[in-house]
């Protein structure tokens, strides 16, 4: 390992990865980072990047919108691309080319842009904890944190921790997967990142569990312009299964607004540079679009021209789990979600993703909208080369129980219905 390495992990396993507080509750572990400094990297640097990924999370948001069609979902693409962009830094040969492929990630400049992407998002960044539920901040608070849970005894490569560092800003905490610490760590870490929003991470370590890679996303902002409390009232909300009661938030306003084929939208801001775009599809047409009708939609929302607007909205609360690793290799990541990776860049104890998920909420009010998530990628260290064959012992079957030196058969038998005595 390099000085800066050792001097990181050295640092971090003499510190006290657990605190406990007054009531006993797990604290957050201190973020520890290593000692190089963080590049400053501008928008304008690297804009083919960043429009890259741009069009990179969009992508990944159309394939978590299509795993649950029929589900009320909040997903969060910006949540996935930061965790799997930090995933993408230790691969290696076809697993890298295939992630740059699949995700549609820029061959170059890549963890620039994404710096620059989080340099821009720390303008609003701040605590979490000191939103009041009831009460949106009237100045938006965004607030993302990027976190690495190494078994303490794994060797990560140097110029992965190193990179982590100057471009993701990561947080880096050695834990114990052996015991409950671990868990205790992760859960504690992503309730502080969240606002308490989100209690737990979507993946419990298991015994061969040697690295988390977590990212986590906080939104809260007020609307620039709030409903008035006194203008909502129960409504009807058509659903596939017939016409459902809702409570409808009515308000006038003049809004970004366009229509194409099948669809309306509007963009309903909030202060300081944050909105939400609604997008109205025809009457029995699904919501759920893919990446080129989503592309469509947007480009055309980006140029849409100025309409006063009756607006009626439900309110609503909402929290979504989602398998991220099943989402991942629909899209075409087999190798890179299968057991025989080439994570190399991380570390060379053979690493493969053994789960990856989504958990997301948010509260959309009369006065604004609070809104979590956390990504995270949770990898083992592979101890099977990929089966070449799937075979499942789920019919009628026949066994034997031989001698090996003689062949002689000490039992023979049949099971029919191996729930029968």
């Amino acid at each position: 390992m390099s000085s800066i390495a050792r001097r990181l992990l050295a640092s971090v396993l003499a510190a006290e990865v657990l605190a406990l507080t007054g009531c006993g509750t797990p604290a957050a572990p201190q973020q520890r980072i290593a000692d190089v400094q963080r590049q400053s990297v501008a928008l304008t640097d690297h804009p083919d990047a960043i429009a890259a990924l741009r069009k990179s999370s969009y992508r990944i948001g159309a394939s978590m919108l299509a795993a649950a069609p029929d589900r009320n979902q909040v997903t969060s693409p910006v949540s996935a691309l930061a965790a799997l962009a930090m995933l993408r830094v230790g691969a290696r040969t076809t697993t890298a080319a295939e992630m740059d492929s699949v995700l549609g990630l820029p061959t170059e400049h890549r963890d620039e842009a994404m710096n620059a992407l989080l340099t821009d998002w720390k303008l609003h960044d701040g605590d979490p904890g000191t939103v009041d539920d009831e009460e949106s901040p009237a100045d938006p608070l965004f607030h993302l944190a990027n976190g690495l849970f190494p078994a303490e005894d794994l060797v990560l490569e140097d110029a992965f921790l190193e990179l982590l560092a100057e471009q993701y800003g990561s947080g880096v905490y050695p834990v114990d997967y052996a015991g409950e610490g671990a868990l205790d760590a992760m859960n504690a870490w992503v309730n502080q990142h969240t606002g308490g929003r989100i209690e737990e991470v979507p993946i419990e370590p298991t015994e061969l569990t040697r690295l988390n890679i977590i990212n986590t996303v906080y939104f809260a902002a007020a609307w620039a312009d709030p409903f008035d409390p006194t203008n909502t009232s129960p409504g009807l909300f058509a659903t596939d299964g017939g016409n459902v009661e809702a409570p409808l938030m009515h308000t006038v306003l003049p809004l970004s607004y366009a229509e194409g084929d099948g669809w309306q939208g509007i963009d309903l801001p909030y202060n300081n540079g944050f909105s939400m775009r609604l997008i109205l599809p025809a009457a029995g047409s699904s919501p759920v679009l893919d990446e080129t009708a989503l592309a469509e939609v947007n480009a055309m929302m980006d140029g849409a021209g100025e309409a006063l607007v009756a607006l009626t909205v439900p309110s609503w609360d909402h929290t979504y789990d989602l398998d991220l690793k099943e989402v991942l290799t629909t899209m075409g990541l087999e190798e890179a979600m299968g057991m025989t990776p080439d994570f190399s860049g991380i570390s060379a104890d053979g690493l493969y993703v053994e789960g990856a998920a989504q958990s997301a909420n948010i509260t959309v009010a009369e006065k604004g909208t609070i809104a979590a998530a956390v990504t995270q990628i949770s990898m083992a260290e592979s101890g099977f080369a990929e089966p070449d064959i799937e075979l499942a012992f789920d019919r009628p079957f026949l066994y034997q129980i031989l001698h090996e030196d003689t062949g002689l058969p000490l039992f023979l038998g049949t099971v029919l219905d191996p729930s029968q005595g």
